[in-house]
């Protein structure tokens, strides 16, 4: 089953450089054929692999996350539908911050010590996104609400994905946190492309590290999916 399904992550790694190599062409207008096929090729490798467990609600809110974020990558090829997508992707992360608390071992008992902890282990995370959001604010115009709003949400995403240290095997937990950063990266530098300055390399990273992104959390589960087997 493994090598038939593996068929879906080769259109994965084959829409995204072709997508990369259009991003490098400055061909925006083939993107439209190219982009949508990077995620659709996880959502379909993560749908027929989680067969199994299709009816649990971790699979059903990574699939939903990996929709959202399906449709986010559609909506954002064009610019005046970014409020559109920006909301679609909001979704992906509340899914994913759900299916990431799923895919652990219950916390135990939780003491005052706990939250002081993760508060310090969790700094360099909001300085990153603190960061980012100063260099954007002055040119938010009416979307900063929503944009605070992202900003909350997807830190949210990467800090749960760090909460599960020592609560789900290795492999699982570093690719799940890996690919959350890499997630916080991208949307980083597409905010600081948008809302700051842009730059020739901007598409190019912004894809890259996506396409990075949701592999490993994708695989990441896989990993957890395993370990508990």
């Amino acid at each position: 089953m493994r090598d038939k399904n593996i068929i879906w992550l080769y259109l994965f790694l084959i829409a995204t450089i072709v997508d990369l190599s259009f991003l490098t062409e400055q061909n925006e207008s083939m993107r439209v054929y190219s982009k949508p096929l990077i995620l659709l090729g996880l959502i379909l490798y993560f749908y027929f692999t989680s067969k199994p467990i299709a009816s649990t609600l971790l699979a059903k809110t990574i699939l939903a996350a990996l929709l959202f974020s399906w449709l986010g990558d559609i909506l954002l090829l064009w610019s005046d539908l970014f409020i559109y997508g920006l909301g679609a992707f909001l979704m992906a992360h509340v899914c994913y911050i759900f299916g990431f608390r799923l895919a652990q071992q219950p916390e135990g008992r939780v003491d005052s010590w706990y939250f002081i902890r993760t508060f310090f282990y969790n700094i360099p995370i909001f300085i990153v996104a603190g960061m980012v959001f100063y260099f954007i604010y002055p040119n938010l115009g009416g979307l900063k609400i929503p944009v605070i709003a992202y900003i909350l949400v997807i830190v949210g995403m990467v800090t749960t994905a760090r909460a599960r240290f020592k609560k789900t095997n290795a492999a699982s937990f570093w690719q799940i946190l890996i690919g959350a950063l890499f997630f916080l990266v991208s949307d980083g530098i597409l905010a600081l492309a948008r809302f700051y300055k842009d730059f020739p390399e901007a598409g190019i990273l912004i894809m890259g590290t996506y396409a990075t992104a949701q592999l490993l959390l994708v695989m990441g589960i896989r990993s957890y999916l395993v370990g508990t087997k």
